[in-house]
């Protein structure tokens, strides 16, 4: 009886011992794996638990965003993009990593944050001091169906213009057989059909504003890119294309739906992955297309990262998972669990671009990632000069707002509910105010 209770006494403590923290994450594939082999890391660290909070794009943004900014305390790890490490950092609303890598030397030796690629680590880096880690880095590019295109005798260049994109589109084109021309993001968001637009925009010469703050959505680029958005959505795109974002899209091109999409480097590991798509043996791989204005910001930049809000009382547990879940060894772990190294979380560390398993899983489509993601530059990504950085975003805080806005604004033209000049002109204002309202303009 005494050794029952001895051994109850001791279950007890160690449950209370125990530290559960919360991770808000997105609904992205990868994190769906992420958070399936959880057991991973609660059998390396049996005394944290997990609990998740996975939501869509949008509504991750809007509650993360509230919750670190009133210093709510309601998450102890968040999932937050390339766009909002700098500013939240200056903020102070995430910790610093840098300091708990120096108090933490056995997990920083077997972290290594030196094989972070560069440019990613960058990106992340605030006044020297690291605010995130990477769970996957991506640029942009254009999938194509191979046998679409073949039947419909079509060869996809290396690095094609919208138009002959749009002129492909036309031609596979079939609804009737349930085949779409092209499949482009049509769900309103800045991080959705605003990012994918704002590509577009760049190349056809356009940018969001001049030296002055002064909003140029307005100006003839804008609206030759709209114009050509608009009419390559509704002639060649899927019906109810305004619901479909990344994940959608992803969805459909993985059926064989699309013959084309253009979209973020990550997919390309989802196409390839036999589990999750019918299109392995037909898919293709090619830079994302220019325009008529210029070669300059056709690839975006992005990463979704692992940070730590300021507001947290469980850092220590905080930060054991977030470099166990952008380690060397977690990249090894998904590529047991998915039984193919092609479908790892990419662009973050340069040895998973050396490893030759990785090399001979992705062979078709690594280079081309790792050239786009290399090739984004954030300071140099329009025809004109501009006051901000960012290639599908403008790197202010109330671009959050403002790229929802015109995404909405885009959405509305593309489903008829307004024409194309009456959107622009509601974009225009919306932006015009932000550069006033937020004393951009002097």
């Amino acid at each position: 009886m005494k050794r029952l209770l001895l051994l109850s006494l001791a279950l007890t403590a160690t449950a209370q011992a125990a530290t559960t923290i919360t991770i808000a994450t997105v609904n992205n594939p990868d994190m769906v794996t992420m958070q399936k082999l959880t057991p991973e890391f609660t059998k390396k660290y049996p005394d944290i638990n997990v609990k998740w909070v996975v939501l869509p794009e949008n509504e991750l943004r809007q509650k993360v965003t509230l919750d670190v900014a009133s210093n709510a305390g309601g998450f102890d790890v968040a999932t937050v993009g390339a766009y909002e490490v700098p500013i939240w950092a200056k903020n102070g609303w995430l910790d610093p990593l840098t300091p708990m890598f120096a108090k933490n030397p056995e997990i920083a030796k077997s972290y290594n944050v030196d094989d972070i690629i560069p440019g990613v680590r960058k990106a992340l880096t605030v006044n020297g001091n690291l605010y995130a880690v990477p769970f996957y880095a991506e640029s942009s590019m254009t999938f194509y169906n191979k046998d679409l295109f073949k039947a419909a005798g079509l060869t996809m260049p290396q690095s094609p213009t919208w138009s002959q994109i749009q002129n492909f589109a036309a031609k596979i084109h079939n609804p009737s057989k349930g085949v779409y021309g092209i499949c482009l993001r049509g769900l309103p968001g800045w991080g959705e059909n605003a990012a994918v637009f704002s590509t577009v925009v760049n190349t056809f010469g356009g940018r969001w504003y001049d030296n002055n703050w002064q909003a140029q959505l307005n100006s003839p680029a804008w609206k030759n890119a709209m114009t050509f958005y608009v009419d390559t959505i509704r002639k060649y795109g899927p019906p109810g294309a305004t619901g479909n974002g990344f994940t959608e899209n992803l969805t459909l091109m993985s059926q064989g739906k699309c013959g084309m999409w253009v979209d973020a480097t990550v997919a390309a590991g989802f196409l390839s992955d036999p589990s999750s798509s019918k299109i392995t043996k037909s898919v293709g791989f090619a830079n994302a297309p220019v325009g008529p204005g210029t070669p300059k910001g056709n690839h975006w930049y992005w990463s979704w990262n692992l940070a730590i809000p300021k507001s947290t009382k469980k850092e220590d547990a905080a930060f054991k998972f977030i470099t166990w879940a952008t380690s060397q060894d977690y990249i090894a772990l998904v590529a047991k669990e998915k039984g193919t190294w092609a479908s790892v979380p990419p662009g973050t560390r340069t040895s998973t671009y050396n490893n030759p398993n990785y090399k001979k899983a992705a062979g078709a489509f690594s280079g081309l990632v790792l050239s786009a993601i290399n090739s984004a530059d954030v300071t140099n990504a329009t025809k004109d000069p501009v006051p901000y950085t960012g290639i599908q975003y403008v790197a202010i805080p109330q671009f959050q707002a403002l790229g929802t806005q015109v995404g909405q604004f885009l959405a509305g033209a593309i489903s008829g509910q307004t024409t194309v000049d009456q959107a622009l002109k509601q974009a225009q204002n919306a932006a015009q105010k932000v550069a006033k309202d937020g004393g951009y303009q002097k």
